[in-house]
């Protein structure tokens, strides 16, 4: 009885999988600037529909060429790409009536009131009377403004100009919402609320999300689906969870005092002491010292600091944690993500002219 009901549920399972539409396919995508920079190179994924997905990398990782490309606004070099069923290069205006997007870059009229942007962004989607009012004013409740509705932008905060911005790609209810880092730049308080936002917007409204990040735990926290993406190349894909499992054991993080981490020898110096301790697993370098992976982690962290001393090999910090999407990172890129200042496109980019 419990075999056929265990087959059951696979089956009912991997029928609703299946059921799943997908609204946005990616094969092959290639974006080479005019320099001759290769932005992207043949990446291939999917995303279904009602998905909250995350493409998540460091900066100039090309994550902000391919939300580009698939939004319309940066003309891809080849490949295949379509949204909710249409053909990137054949219906690009039925794509962008479907489609909300926020960029990096707060897109707000300090002179107007908040109110005055959000019925500005409407009138350009053809929405007028009674029932863009009602569509703004539902939104200025969601983010949480409606107390400064009538208040010029020019005076609100940052996280309040990116509450804003949010709610304005929002008002001709997209199908499909691209958030391009939208939390760049906030405070952790500020953040968090954003997170909220969005969780509600996915969950209650059944908007499919797909949000570029840098920030492995906004990844973790809201996504049901991650691509990690580095150099251009998509180098691991699959559920928060199921990355993190492929390392199957706790991360010890070593940083080396800076005189032995000037001496070139000593990583390989404690590569050599570190594979002689029982149950040490793979070791990666680092930019600031090296990762250890081990099933029973914590029980080693003695015998590491107790070989390196003995061997006059000077840690600054060790460090004991949970396998995270910063080390399904490391493990496939040998290096860490870093939040650092944002970079700006290339000279070369050709972006699509006159058809918006």
């Amino acid at each position: 009885m419990y075999i056929v009901s265990d087959i059951l549920i696979r089956t009912a399972f991997e029928g609703l999988r299946d059921s799943m539409s997908e609204i946005i396919t990616v094969k092959d995508l290639v974006e080479v600037y005019s320099d001759g920079t290769k932005a992207i190179q043949r990446i291939s994924f999917d995303v279904d529909e009602g998905q909250f997905f995350g493409f998540l990398g460091p900066n100039g990782a090309g994550k902000s060429t391919t939300i580009k490309v698939l939004t319309t606004l940066l003309r891809k070099t080849s490949g295949a790409v379509t949204v909710a069923g249409y053909d990137l290069d054949k219906d690009p205006k039925e794509i962008r009536k479907l489609i909300g997007v926020q960029s990096q870059e707060t897109v707000v009229d300090g002179d107007l009131t908040g109110k005055e942007n959000m019925i500005l962004q409407g009138n350009l989607h053809q929405m007028r009377g009674r029932s863009l009012e009602e569509r703004v004013d539902e939104l200025l409740k969601l983010v949480e403004l409606s107390d400064v509705a009538k208040k010029r932008a020019a005076f609100y905060s940052g996280g309040m100009k990116k509450r804003l911005d949010l709610a304005s790609a929002l008002v001709h209810r997209p199908k499909l919402l691209f958030l391009d880092e939208p939390t760049t730049g906030l405070d952790p308080q500020s953040r968090a609320t954003m997170w909220t936002y969005l969780g509600k917007l996915n969950k209650d409204e059944g908007i499919t999300i797909f949000l570029t990040t840098q920030y492995m735990e906004e990844a973790d926290k809201l996504c049901r689906q991650v691509s990690i993406i580095d150099r251009g190349q998509i180098v691991a894909s699959g559920s928060p969870s199921e990355l993190k499992q492929e390392i199957g054991a706790d991360a010890i993080t070593l940083s080396f005092a800076e005189d032995d981490e000037r001496n070139g020898g000593a990583k390989a110096k404690a590569r050599e002491l570190l594979a002689a301790i029982p149950g040490v697993g793979n070791i990666v370098d680092s930019d600031s010292g090296m990762t250890v992976y081990a099933k029973d982690a914590s029980s080693m962290i003695v015998d590491i600091v107790r070989a390196f001393d003995a061997n006059q090999l000077h840690l600054s910090s060790i460090n004991l944690s949970r396998p995270s999407l910063d080390d399904v990172f490391l493990k496939h890129t040998g290096h860490r993500i870093r939040t650092e200042e944002l970079v700006k496109p290339p000279s070369g980019m050709r972006f699509r002219r006159g058809r918006r």
